[in-house]
């Protein structure tokens, strides 16, 4: 082969830009990689790993989508040794937002989490059904009011500092505490029986 040809094809194999064809997920429990491969022009590359975030002892798993577009790096232009960069926005997969003070992700199914550091707002938006999972048996502490809407189920005790405010009614024990009735009522000085 021309040594020319050769130096010229492993310039042009050193970055190439191209879109997600495969993804295979790996598995973690077999020290099985995570790999992807990636259609650059005519040619579908080998199966190569992206770039993480993080990898270390703080780990990041954001793993790559059918068509996104990405970038690989081929040491010395050698499209086997190729490592794949994410991030490209293209046509198909617009960036999500176009403002400067928003810091936003969003998935799929229609989730998103959002911060807008201008606005001082953190957003975090579930679809129809979605569920949130927060364990922290050390404790959590929330500072500012806090407005809820729906049910609200609790296990354990709970003890309320200031005064308690409630529009319909309290039940303790099954007693109504607006339309309870008390036994042993007489006149004058007495107290009243028990809630019924």
């Amino acid at each position: 082969m021309n040594l020319l040809t050769e130096i010229t094809r492993r310039l042009d194999n050193m970055i190439r830009l191209g879109t997600i064809a495969e993804v295979d997920h790996g598995d973690p429990a077999q020290q099985k990689m995570p790999l992807c491969r990636v259609t650059t022009g005519a040619i579908t590359t080998g199966w190569l790993p992206w770039f993480n975030l993080r990898a270390g002892t703080t780990r990041i798993w954001n793993p790559p989508t059918l068509n996104e577009q990405c970038m690989v790096f081929s040491p010395s232009g050698d499209p086997a040794q190729g490592i794949v960069l994410l991030g490209l926005n293209s046509t198909e997969n617009p960036a999500p937002s176009n403002s400067p003070a928003k810091d936003l992700t969003t998935y799929p199914d229609g989730a998103l989490i959002e911060y807008d550091h201008v606005a001082h707002h953190l957003r975090a938006i579930l679809p129809p059904k979605g569920t949130t999972e927060l364990e922290s048996l050390g404790g959590i502490s929330i500072k500012g009011p806090i407005t809820h809407e729906g049910d609200y189920t609790q296990t354990g005790n709970q003890n309320v500092t200031g005064k308690v405010t409630v529009s319909v009614d309290v039940i303790a024990a099954g007693v109504s505490l607006v339309n309870h009735k008390h036994t042993g009522v007489t006149a004058g000085n007495a107290q009243t029986g028990n809630p019924v």
